[in-house]
Formats: C-alpha cells, structure tokens, sequence
C-alpha cells in the first residue's frame, strides 16, 4: 500500500501541473504530493476499504487491470516514436563535437561520436551498478499476490482448490508477461537513459505529450484502486488476530482501516523515495511471503509420521526456507551499503 500511495505522491502533481500548463511547481496546496495523497486516501481509498465483502471491489480491479494494459499498449507505441539517442544526448554529442573539432581531426571526432551514438542505442544483456541491489528486491515483491489468495478463495463461487489453482496460474502468468513487456520497451526507448521511474524519464522527451499524461492519469487510477484490495486482507488478518471469536462489527471495521490508512501516509508523507520502499519491502516482505513462511507452514502443518523430517519433500522446503533468509540479509545488506555510499558521496546529506 505503501508502494502504490507513494506513486501517488510523486505523479498526481506533475499531472496537474501539466493539466494547468504550469510552467514549474507552485507552493499551492494542490501541488503538494503530501496533502494530494492524504485527499486521495480519504476521498477513494477509504470509501472502498470500507465495503464489507472483497467482492464488490471485482469492478474496480477490473478497471485497474485495464488501465494497466493502457499503459503497456502505450509504452509499447513510444519504443516506435521515441528517437535514439534522445535530442538531449544529441546535444551533449554537438558539445563533444565542438571540443573535439578544435583539438583534433575530423576524422577522430567523428569516430568517436559515432561510437557514443552506438553506446548510448545499444542493448546491454546484463549491468552491474549501485542500483542493481535493488533490482532483484522489486522484481520479488511484484509477484506477491499471497495475501490476497485466501479472501478471493471465498469470494468464489462452489470455491474448490483447483480452481483457485487455476486463478492463480492465468494471473500470475498475465501479469508476468504484462510485467516483462513493460519493462522490456521501456527499456528499448531509453536503454542506459532509464530512471527508476519510467514515466519520468518520458518527460525528458516531451513533458506536454498527451499520451502520457494519459498515462499517467490511468497508473494513478490503477494503483489508486488496488490499495483497498489490499488492505482487505491485512485488516482481515489483524482481525483474526486480535478478535478471533468476535462478530462482525461495523465500528472495529472502520477503525482498522482508518488506522492502517493513516499509519501508511505517515510512511509515504515521511519515505524518502519510492526506491527505498519497493527496495526495502521486497527484501524483507516478500522473501518471507514467497520462500519462508510456504516452508516453514509446510514443515509445521504436514505430521511427521506422514512426513519425517528427512523426508524429500521437507528437506527441499527447508532448503527453499534457507535461500528466502540468504536471500533476505544479501539484499538488506546490498541495500543499506548503498544507502551508506550513497550518503557519504553526498557529504552525509543523502
């Protein structure tokens, strides 16, 4: 919730800045991401949060989903009208140009521009950077779904396992592919030029393109309609948790989700970016919701003298356990040295 909140923040008022042609920010409230997220949050979100049943929230899932197919069917369209390299690489190449012309022959010059425009267009199968820490962390906590598994098993109808098997195979599988084609062409479009925020690098380009304003307006929608899907099940689970043997009662239902609402805007208003976030919750959330916790509640769950210890089956969920921690400290660990370089380079500022 927090992920999506935070592009909230960042995109809402570059979208209203372009919507009133504004040529740079204003201190107007209406600029500002953290009261636009806070307006937002109790305007939509929570008016959603607060239905009873996750079911009714299926229209508005639906509508998220095709928001999103909006924004790869146009990232897809830009890869095609975008130039390479971009007219501000061009331009620093003229600067090269100029300096090169004056300290030495034609002919060097431009060789040498022509292998900076080949650089600067030319695919890299694999880079290793800074940055790169994070890369694994955000591609994990893409594909947690888990949650969410249990309240849409009982939102089904004559729910059975295999067609919550089957539910769970086709979306994965599509938002798999969406997830890759995305990723794919936005890169294709920029190459070695992508910031951790896609859209913003298409603001280099042409910050007024109506097509990505559209854009932008449809990632808002999209991830603006998923944070109450979201919410349903971690209030359901605090609920399970602190009122196991209760009924259901409209006043907990309220106060739990205006408190889950509150405590994530205080981390979106005070969050230094959204890097920090996908970073920080795909290295601790999801490897404990992918590898350990499916383990460990294997382990636990199946009896021993069905299954001993030894057996294959819990000897594998114990190894799958084992790589979810390995895989938790390596990337906490990448992550916080990168926080730590990243603020001594900075003078301690960062």
């Amino acid at each position: 919730m927090s992920s999506y909140l935070y592009i909230v923040k960042s995109e809402l008022p570059l979208v209203i800045q372009t919507f009133l042609a504004l040529e740079e920010k204003t201190t107007d409230w209406y600029m500002n991401g953290n009261y636009l997220v806070i307006l937002v949050s109790v305007t939509i979100i929570l008016p959603l949060a607060l239905m009873k049943q996750l079911g009714y929230l299926g229209y508005a899932s639906g509508f998220s989903l095709s928001c999103m197919v909006f924004f790869l069917i146009s990232v897809i369209y830009k890869k095609f009208q975008i130039p390479c390299p971009l007219p501000e690489q061009i331009n620093n190449t003229d600067n090269l140009n100029y300096t090169l012309v004056s300290t030495s022959s034609y002919q060097n010059e431009h060789t040498t521009v022509q292998a900076m425009d080949e650089d600067m267009c030319f695919p890299s199968l694999f880079m290793l950077k800074s940055q790169t820490a994070y890369t694994i962390p955000i591609m994990a906590f893409a594909f947690v779904c888990h949650p969410e598994v249990l309240p849409i098993y009982t939102e089904l109808k004559n729910p059975t396992k295999k067609k919550m098997q089957c539910i769970s195979n086709i979306s994965i599988t599509v938002m798999y592919i969406m997830y890759f084609l995305a990723a794919l062409f936005g890169y294709l479009t920029f190459y070695g030029q992508v910031e951790s925020e896609l859209l913003h690098t298409y603001s280099r380009v042409d910050s007024l393109d109506v097509l990505i304003l559209c854009v932008r307006v449809a990632v808002l929608i999209a991830v603006t309609l998923t944070v109450p899907i979201v919410l349903f099940p971690v209030r359901r689970a605090i609920q399970q948790m602190l009122f196991p043997d209760k009924d259901f009662s409209w006043i907990r239902h309220i106060i739990i989700a205006f408190v889950l609402l509150t405590s994530i805007n205080l981390l979106v208003i005070f969050a230094p970016s959204i890097l920090g976030i996908f970073g920080l919750i795909g290295a601790t959330s999801a490897p404990c919701l992918i590898f350990i916790f499916p383990a460990i509640f294997y382990i636990r769950i199946m009896p021993k003298d069905q299954e001993p210890m030894k057996s294959p089956p819990k000897i594998l969920a114990s190894l799958f356990a084992c790589l979810g921690v390995l895989f938790m400290v390596m990337s906490l660990s990448f992550i916080i040295n990168d926080w730590v370089s990243g603020g001594l380079k900075s003078g301690g500022s960062h």
